[in-house]
């Protein structure tokens, strides 16, 4: 039994469904993301576990108390729930000191005067914005003023804390800087994390597990490393990173691994190559091979026969240099591949190539 319990949730908008037949079990202390593009139902998810959207279907229960229940009809406002919610646009009282905005949810619970001082002071302290108690909110800066929208949520110790992609309206280096220092602090205060993002680098660094979510349907939950490594569908393995995707047969396997067939055009010669078996996959099945741009290697000339496996040419159409690897498109017959290098040979468009991958690095997905 997790901490925050939430199953068969359905949440429609007229005759659309947001969400449909969530269930997700949360463990105490853990964070966890909800991850997928814009209108995929996460941010609706986020919004019935907080309780400014009244499900219409399914049961969510917060540290073993139902605070949701369609079969019951059974529905606590938002204050009875004991959470705290981080939001994109901040949400910080312009009029108020730091200070005021972050005691403000102490005093609306009539806590005594001298606790409201520490455990606000404390709580400044932990987000390092303790010098900057006594200034208006009008003089923060954008990742000051999440600070305070942090420290206001987990100033009233609630039993989870809610994020609403909060970093999504700080530029490139502040967000890196700040997801980093949200998950230490996270992991030092402990208090479970539900976290809604687009951004697959967020969802990477910062989760314990990662829900992937598509037209509100649950795609995969997983470890970070086992989402990216091992994903469970195309759409997954596209949305996470950068995927290469080309179609083809299984045309037999053996143990932990299986031999495909794939053409990569209509008058192409098939590829035969080796990669990880699909869990059920039958011979004669359909599947979508994926392999990661970082995972294939390309070579200037032909790779001798020995150990080599896997190995496709190709034409380079451009490559760009991205500082720290130089992210390469070539084709291969009608298909076009990425691949990621960190060793900077001159490559020409036209230039003829070949590429190999090793068979655990691909990955086959059902079609």
């Amino acid at each position: 039994m997790g901490f925050v319990e939430i199953r068969g949730l359905d949440k429609r908008f007229g005759a659309e469904a947001a969400v449909r037949e969530f269930s997700l079990s949360v463990r105490q202390g853990e964070f966890v993301t909800l991850l997928g593009p814009s209108g995929c139902g996460k941010t609706t998810t986020l919004r019935c576990i907080a309780g400014l959207e009244n499900p219409d279907g399914g049961e969510i229960e917060i540290g073993g108390r139902t605070v949701a229940s369609h079969p019951r009809s059974l529905f606590l406002p938002p204050e009875e729930r004991n959470i705290g919610m981080v939001f994109q646009s901040y949400a910080v009282w312009p009029h108020m000191t730091v200070f005021d905005n972050v005691a403000y949810g102490l005093r609306v619970r009539r806590t005594g005067r001298a606790e409201v001082q520490r455990r606000t002071r404390e709580v400044l302290e932990r987000v390092g914005l303790a010098h900057l108690a006594d200034r208006y909110a009008t003089r923060l800066s954008g990742g000051q003023r999440q600070r305070v929208a942090l420290a206001r949520a987990i100033v009233y110790q609630p039993e989870v804390i809610l994020f609403d992609e909060p970093l999504s309206n700080l530029d490139a280096k502040l967000r890196e800087q700040l997801r980093e220092e949200l998950a230490r602090l996270q992991r030092e205060v402990g208090i479970t994390s539900i976290y809604v993002t687009h951004d697959q680098a967020e969802a990477l660094v910062m989760s314990d597990r990662i829900v992937v979510m598509d037209k509100g349907v649950i795609q995969q939950i997983g470890d970070p490393h086992t989402i990216y490594a091992r994903p469970a569908n195309a759409f997954v393995a596209s949305f996470l990173g950068v995927a290469n995707l080309l179609e083809g047969r299984l045309i037999a396997r053996d143990g932990e691994c299986c031999e495909l067939e794939v053409k990569p055009g209509k008058d192409c010669a098939p590829l035969y190559l080796r990669a990880g078996a699909l869990n059920g996959a039958q011979v004669g099945q359909r599947i979508i091979l994926s392999i990661r741009p970082e995972d294939i290697r390309l070579h200037l000339q032909p790779p001798g026969s020995a150990g080599h496996v896997n190995v496709m040419e190709a034409r380079i159409i451009d490559t760009v240099y991205l500082g720290n690897f130089l992210d390469c498109r070539l084709q291969v017959g009608d298909c076009e591949l990425g691949v990621q290098i960190d060793h900077f040979e001159r490559l020409a468009p036209n230039q003829r190539v070949y590429l190999e991958f090793q068979p655990q690095h691909g990955v086959c997905l059902s079609h």
